[in-house]
């Protein structure tokens, strides 16, 4: 009968292969210790073989050790020389991060940043300098918008949702700003150039 890996145990460290899953499961069966240790050390190096080093070699072969362990699944007994690892690290799950909520944002596709662009210049006296950050801001918003409306962007449309996202602070005047056009790249044509 043919055995399938679907049949098989699920491997540990899947980059390793099941081969060396295999050869660290008959490790762990050797009873002599100075037997089980030669055989860790040549499954240590025949991993070196396969993933050759990159970077600090002494980490790198502290790394291949701490995996021998994790693939036994800290059952084999052998003199390491980097030592047990902590096992605290390897207990279940890592704690889920935290994302910030975006539910309070009324245009998400101008983007967090934007807003707290808008709100940088919001608190900035009127200025030359202010009215350079708002002409930058409002360029972006005109890009962005792009991506949401391929056929084109009004700057009227632009100042409107500008001066609804700083709370009426920055209102530009229709005509008193122009921005430059922009247009989405032509996509890369599939075509086979010929030789």
């Amino acid at each position: 009968m043919i055995t399938y890996n679907n049949h098989l145990k699920p491997l540990v460290l899947p980059e390793y292969g099941r081969n060396i899953q295999q050869m660290v499961d008959h490790c762990v069966e050797i009873e002599d210790r100075d037997a089980r240790n030669a055989c860790a050390a040549s499954i240590v190096r025949a991993m070196l073989t396969l993933f050759p080093v990159q970077g600090d070699r002494n980490e790198y072969e502290r790394k291949l050790w701490d995996h021998l362990l994790v693939m036994s699944d800290f059952r084999l007994d052998i003199d390491s020389p980097y030592g047990q690892p902590d096992l605290q690290g390897f207990d279940g799950r890592p704690q889920p991060l935290s994302l910030p909520d975006s539910g309070g944002m009324q245009f998400r596709h101008y983007g967090a940043n934007i807003e707290r662009l808008i709100g940088a210049a919001c608190e900035m006296e009127p200025s030359a300098e202010r009215d350079e950050l708002v002409y930058l801001i409002a360029s972006q918003m005109k890009k962005m918008s792009l991506n949401i409306n391929k056929d084109g962007v009004d700057d009227d449309r632009v100042f409107n949702d500008l001066r609804l996202l700083s709370g009426g602070v920055i209102d530009v005047a229709p005509g008193t700003m122009v921005l430059n056009d922009y247009r989405m790249a032509p996509a890369p044509s599939k075509k086979k150039k010929k030789k």
